[in-house]
């Protein structure tokens, strides 16, 4: 059997899964079959999000190499009937189709494991194959689609090459897909990302750390007002990365099911970067208290604000200074490159999405 996978997180997700598989597909086929798994690094979903058209690619993909079985991976979301697709299978073609963000964002590699061992087992069960196949298909077994997992089956049109469908449905369904989604687009790596931004609130830290005027500022708030100048300079950094990159996802369409898909990309959009603005400003939090602790002088320090520096004016002015260098790098990431952003916010697969659309658009 293959394992096709789209570069980057289902092709190193593919790699790991291969090497147990051969050994749990044969212990739990319990017919004394051997299994070889090989994987296989294709950007098979360039250009399209069609079923349909992926379907095809895998089917003809898979008649060029010498295997009964071809299980593709996509970090995309895929969308069937409104719904968003867990897996599809074709028993009389020996193929499936999983879409990664559809597991969530957590125990992923378990999950896709648990996903491609039942729908393989499937395939390789008796009567699986030939014409028969789409009347005899047994739904999939086992925790990937235990009572708490929010799968059930879906439909499948006539003139679909599958012949069994697991989708996700309701909200927490939802919440899994958006998770799962986030987490393809690994907002940890914002941060590094980002480089110019990063390095214009360094300096702000750096600068406001020693000016006067902002001990005298951090020492007269309150907390709530410290957590408005978090919020809002969050915000504000968030809000500008987005608009000045482009990043809102835009549809021409009309139809309901194309809205709904806008609104949980451009949700997506706004989880990642908001959570790797948020490590950006933990980061800065650490780094302007360090630099603090070496730079400030409590004498001069008392003498200006009439408080002494103790620990939580330590404190109180690494959190103020996070904010005001979160405003500082959301200047900065202006003179980051659009290209730039998208590639720190988002994954290859989504970046190429992403281009196909604007290249429609601009036809």
């Amino acid at each position: 059997m293959a394992l096709l996978a789209d570069p980057d997180t289902p092709t190193e997700i593919a790699q790991r899964m291969a090497r147990m598989l051969p050994d749990r597909l044969a212990g739990r086929s319990g017919q004394g079959r051997r299994f070889e798994v090989e994987v296989i690094s294709e950007p098979f979903t360039a250009g399209t999000e069609d079923l349909t058209t992926l379907t095809r690619r895998i089917v003809d993909r898979g008649s060029t190499g010498n295997w009964d079985i071809v299980v593709a991976l996509t970090d995309l979301p895929l969308h069937s009937r409104g719904r968003k697709l867990v897996v599809d299978l074709s028993h009389e073609h020996g193929l499936a189709l999983l879409s990664l963000p559809t597991l969530g964002a957590f125990r992923l590699q378990t999950r896709a494991r648990q996903a491609v061992e039942e729908a393989v087992l499937s395939l390789a069960g008796p009567g699986a194959t030939g014409p028969e196949g789409r009347s005899g298909s047994q739904p999939l077994r086992g925790p990937f689609i235990g009572r708490l997992a929010p799968i059930r089956r879906g439909q499948v049109g006539e003139d679909e090459i599958a012949d069994l469908r697991y989708i996700v449905s309701g909200p927490r369904g939802y919440l899994r897909v958006l998770f799962g989604m986030v987490r393809a687009n690994r907002p940890w790596l914002l941060v590094p990302g980002l480089s110019k931004a990063l390095a214009a609130a360094l300096a702000t830290g750096a600068v406001a750390t020693v000016n006067s005027t902002i001990w005298t500022l951090a020492a007269s708030l309150s907390t709530p007002r410290l957590v408005i100048a978090t919020v809002g300079s969050v915000a504000l950094m968030i809000g500008w990365l987005i608009i000045d990159a482009n990043l809102w996802h835009r549809t021409d369409e009309v139809a309901p099911e194309a809205r709904k898909r806008a609104t949980l990309y451009n949700t997506s959009t706004v989880v990642t970067v908001g959570i790797g603005v948020i490590v950006c400003y933990a980061g800065l939090m650490v780094v302007n208290l360090v630099w603090a602790l070496f730079i400030l002088n409590d004498r001069v320090f008392a003498s200006t604000t009439r408080t002494p520096l103790q620990a939580s004016e330590y404190w109180t002015l690494a959190w103020f200074v996070a904010s005001v260098a979160t405003v500082g790098g959301a200047l900065g990431s202006g003179l980051e490159s659009d290209e730039a952003i998208r590639a720190a916010a988002y994954s290859k697969r989504e970046q190429e999405r992403r281009s196909a659309l604007e290249d429609d658009r601009g036809d």
